[in-house]
């Protein structure tokens, strides 16, 4: 059985280095062992980059690396949550083996795409593990934060709510009640096109702090065709996408 040990799931920002926090600098220095994943060829910038950060901002000699292969979701899985949680479980799997090939106890460290604590199942799976881990989170620079910066813009209306969803939801449910503005999170296939609402406007980003960061914002109505377009290509052209977007509509009496 693993020794019992103690997991840091560091949130590293969205994509530059200069985004890690000085608590996520030692917390990956406090690290006897930071886990890297890999998600297959079409996404290796993603683990060159984490690579970089540990180059970047590692003085500890005895911090040691481990890469492993991440099981990816099985998408043909008909019942979502179910085909999810059976990749957590895979995951979690994954994390286990590759603990107990290196460290076996002390600390080990996992560096989190964004933050921890948004729409990221780390904190999920890390329960998940056996023995259970003493689980410690560093927060850190959130693909919205980066959005609202790229596109200087404040994500709120003066007193006025807003909402963080999926673009499976926006999709599935339509505009959702009571709010001016929506964050959309997840979106695989460009659910805004799904929404009739001539009077929205969209702030759009994707591989935000990375140095092929893309932006594009204005009217939905003229603007949304190029960003379909734009979100292809780059996809096409790296093998992955990571992006993020802003509606908000003109506000109304209710």
């Amino acid at each position: 059985m693993t020794a019992p040990f103690k997991l840091a799931l560091i949130g590293i920002g969205c994509g530059d280095p200069e985004q890690l926090t000085l608590q996520a600098v030692r917390a990956i220095n406090a690290a006897d062992l930071v886990l890297i994943p890999r998600k297959g060829e079409d996404k290796s910038d993603l683990a060159d980059l984490r690579r970089t950060i540990c180059a970047d901002v590692l003085t500890n000699p005895n911090t040691r690396l481990a890469e492993f292969d991440l099981p990816s979701r099985d998408a043909a899985v008909a019942d979502y949550r179910a085909g999810v949680d059976e990749w957590h479980d895979a995951v979690a799997k994954a994390w286990s083996r590759e603990i107990a090939n290196h460290a076996g106890g002390g600390r080990v460290a996992l560096l989190i795409w964004g933050d921890p604590s948004l729409y990221d199942s780390s904190l999920r799976i890390a329960r998940r593990l056996d023995p259970a881990p003493d689980i410690e989170i560093i927060p850190g620079i959130t693909s919205i934060q980066a959005l609202c910066a790229a596109h200087r813009i404040p994500l709120n209306e003066i007193a006025e709510p807003f909402l963080v969803t999926t673009g499976r939801r926006l999709r599935e449910q339509g505009w959702p009640e009571g709010v001016d503005t929506v964050v959309v999170l997840l979106d695989a296939g460009t659910a805004f096109r799904a929404i009739d609402a001539p009077d929205l406007q969209i702030w759009w980003g994707a591989y935000l702090g990375m140095a092929g960061e893309v932006t594009i914002s204005g009217a939905l109505a003229e603007v949304g065709v190029k960003i379909v377009a734009t979100r292809a290509e780059a996809r096409a052209r790296h093998g992955w996408i990571m992006d993020v977007y802003v509606l908000k509509r003109a506000r109304t009496e209710r």
